[in-house]
Order: structure tokens, then sequence, then C-alpha cells
């Protein structure tokens, strides 16, 4: 009876509203929904904290979080379009809103990469030029997804960045005088390559279908623990 009620309702709203509400998309959105909440905690949780210490690691970290927020609110836009219309590319659709659409994606998933990194290795490279050079880079990155529509050349990028972050990372770390942070590192590292992992599920769709609810339920449990980690030093 439920099921056919559902049927009927989703039949009333149209062919594409209706595959919305009688399918996993729902999933979808929860998901998206539960990141950006928690980012957006994340973000203003430590406002207080970073005016009273001006710590230039929290602030690149709080930076980090407002653009995975923003970034997961293009994803999971990108994502309804996609199945709303049955399409691959949203630039199938709407070509230049669709090319700007991926663009403003990309740009803010690179930078949010990039400031988590700089939230760790900021005492080493402390310089304005970094953060500009961060966002030339973002932008490249951006660029060239718009540029090449070409599935080698996605999985190149990604496998580059993820290199480029592992080795910061383990650099870093190698050179800390504070080793009790190696739980830390973990943390940074595994959410740069499950937010990669997020990436291609937008860039190249069907590509991790097998391991997709694996991803997100990592994803998810690394976000709820940096909240976790942030509630309890803030208090």
């Amino acid at each position: 009876m439920m099921s056919m009620t559902g049927k009927a309702i989703g039949q009333g709203l149209g062919p594409g509203l209706g595959r919305l509400m009688n399918s996993g998309i729902s999933g979808e959105i929860i998901y998206s929904f539960v990141i950006i909440v928690c980012s957006l905690m994340i973000f203003f949780g430590t406002k207080e904290l970073y005016k009273l210490s001006s710590h230039k690691g929290i602030k690149y970290f709080r930076l980090s979080f407002l653009f995975f927020a923003l970034a997961y609110f293009f994803r999971s836009f990108i994502k309804i379009i996609l199945f709303y219309f049955e399409v691959n590319e949203l630039r199938n659709i709407l070509p230049i809103f669709g090319d700007i659409t991926f663009f403003i994606f990309m740009y803010f998933s690179s930078i949010a990469i990039f400031y988590l990194l700089y939230s760790v290795i900021w005492k080493k490279y402390q310089s304005k030029l970094i953060g500009y050079l961060f966002h030339i880079v973002a932008f490249i990155i951006a660029t060239i997804i718009i540029l090449f529509r070409d599935v080698s050349v996605y999985i190149s990028i990604n496998i580059l960045l993820f290199v480029f972050i592992a080795s910061a990372f383990y650099i870093s770390y190698k050179q800390s005088k504070k080793k009790k942070h190696y739980n830390l590192y973990i943390i940074y590292l595994l959410l740069s390559i499950f937010w990669i992992f997020n990436i291609l599920d937008v860039l190249i769709p069907n590509f991790l279908q097998t391991f997709q609810l694996f991803i997100y339920l990592i994803s998810l449990g690394i976000f709820l623990l940096i909240l976790y980690k942030v509630i309890k030093k803030t208090g």
C-alpha cells in the first residue's frame, strides 16, 4: 500500500521528481547534508579558539572546512541534476552553466585540501605567497578538468594530487618534534584520500559505484571524528 502510494505521488510530481523520490538519491542528499553541517560546525566551532590564539594553523584548518562545506554543496547539486536529467555531464543539458558549476566544485575541492595541508605545514612555509600559490594551482586544476573531458586526465590529476599531499604530510610528520600528533596526520591523510574518491565519484559517474556506500560511510566517520575532536577541544 505504501509503495503504491509513493509511486503514485512520484508519478504525480513528474518523471524527474518521481525518480528522485523513488531512488537512492535521497541518501546522497542526507550524506551531503551531514557533511556540510559537520564542516560548518567545525568552522564556526573553532572561531573563538582562533580569536583567542590567532594561531595560523587554526585559521587554515577553519578555512579548509568552510571550503569543504561549499564543495559538498556543489557536489550534491551536481549529483541531483545529473540524476534528474539522466545524463553523465551537466554540459549535455546546460553547457555554460555546467562548466561553471564543475569549475567551482573543483576549485573549492582543491582549495579545501590545500588549506588542510597548509594547516599542518604553515610554520615551515610562512609566506603569503603560499596561499596565493594554492589558489593559482586550484584554478589551474579546475581549468584543466573543464578543458580536458577525459577519464585518464581526471584520474592522473587526482593521483598526482594524492602523491603530493601524502608526501607533504609524511615529510611534515618526520620533521615534527611532536610525534604524538601521529593520529592527526593519519586522519587528515584519510580525509584527503576519501575526498579524492568523492571527487572521482562526481567526475566519473558509476566509476566507484561498487564501493560508493563504503566511501560514504568512511567519509562520514572521518568528518564526525574531526567534529568530535573539535567539540572536545573547544568545550
